[in-house]
């Protein structure tokens, strides 16, 4: 999609950009994408209003085949998905010893593969955590990223457009409710804990439904072809700068920009769509149950409304937000929204109040409080 008229790539705005493929992906013919078509707010506006479809294949994706893979990676992951089904998705996340957020990917099972999309960047970090804990398991991870390519229809006319290529019928995400603290055994139901639906695409490739909209996960040399039918049939384009402003609004965290190696899964909001809280054991477990049952983590996710007046440039991520001077927490998403103007993710710490007169830089902040 970066050939398309007036496509403005990411690494041409900035050289610095996370949103970029890995170099060994580039190698490998992997291209950069769009950070916008000529009119960034006008496309969140489609975005935001009916649907427009987002070229992210910059992710890494992950191909995890092998008889013994689901009930490997429930082991290995914070996610129930000894019981994942061919045509479920879902999210999982892996955690430090301490409960640290180290990597998330989003999950499709097709029935002979399980596919794992992540963030740019992160391919090599989860690939090589999969082949340490394979030891004698019959799964052979690798990077498929090569092959397969992620493409979103983002916005809430996403499943119509995706009748175009002859999918219908995608059920919306099915969240269970997170439970209160120190539940009884057995309160949650032994699947994973958010489920998104997963369907196979007659040109090859799966639909995955999501909170944003619909995943499509297809083969690369049909890339061209998929992006060619949605255009027909009046599917706009849209960058990846509508995209994220999109994901900021509906406060939806990115591993590696709204986090930092200190992260927890309760502080970001992950607990809900990618730990399942009664699982058993994995790495970082206790840290989340401890957490859970005593009901605060020490920071929280929130979304600041930016003054704007000293500078129209948002912050860039990790840029410290201050109150009377002290910090306090730090910026990870920092957008200009079409109708929300500046806004940002933040992680602050649990007890700075909701009306505190927050300072980035020079700039004033607000928390959202709704």
């Amino acid at each position: 999609m970066i050939d398309i008229a007036g496509a403005v790539a990411v690494e041409s705005i900035d050289e610095a950009s996370r949103d970029q493929p890995d170099p060994a992906h580039v190698a490998a013919g992997v291209r950069g994408v769009a950070a916008h078509y000529g009119d960034p707010l006008r496309e969140q506006r489609i975005l935001d209003t009916e649907v427009g479809l987002v070229d992210r294949s910059h992710r890494g994706i992950i191909a995890v085949p092998g008889e013994e893979r689901a009930s490997w990676l429930h082991t290995i992951t914070s996610q129930h998905l000894s019981a994942l089904a061919a045509g479920e998705g879902t999210e999982l996340l892996v955690l430090s010893p301490h409960g640290h957020v180290e990597q998330h990917a989003l999950v499709a099972e097709d029935g002979e593969t399980t596919w794992l999309d992540t963030e740019p960047g992160a391919t090599e970090g989860l690939l090589a955590y999969l082949e340490r804990m394979r030891f004698f398991t019959k799964v052979d991870p690798r990077d498929a990223t090569a092959e397969r390519a992620l493409l979103s229809l983002v916005g809430p006319a996403a499943t119509e457009a995706l009748g175009t290529l002859g999918v219908t019928g995608l059920a919306a995400p099915d969240l269970i409710a997170v439970p209160g603290p120190k539940f009884a055994a057995g309160a949650v139901p032994p699947r994973a804990s958010i489920r998104y639906d997963v369907k196979p695409l007659p040109i090859g490739g799966w639909a995955r439904r999501g909170v944003l909209g619909v995943d499509l996960l297809v083969p690369r040399s049909a890339m061209e072809q998929v992006v060619a039918e949605l255009r027909r049939a009046g599917v706009p384009v849209a960058g990846l700068w509508a995209y994220e402003a999109i994901r900021v609004a509906a406060r939806q965290p990115r591993v590696g920009v709204d986090t930092d190696h200190r992260t927890i899964p309760a502080e970001v909001d992950l607990i809900g769509p990618a730990v399942h809280l009664d699982k058993g054991c994995y790495r970082g477990q206790e840290t989340i149950a401890r957490v859970h049952n005593m009901g605060r983590p020490p920071r929280r996710l929130v979304l600041l409304h930016l003054d704007g007046i000293t500078t129209d440039q948002p912050p860039v991520a990790g840029t410290p937000v201050t109150l009377d001077g002290r910090a306090v927490g730090f910026v990870g998403t920092a957008v200009l929204h079409h109708e929300l103007g500046q806004v940002a993710l933040a992680v602050l710490k649990r007890n700075v109040p909701d009306d505190a007169g927050l300072m980035i830089g020079e700039t004033a902040a607000a928390i959202d409080p709704s």
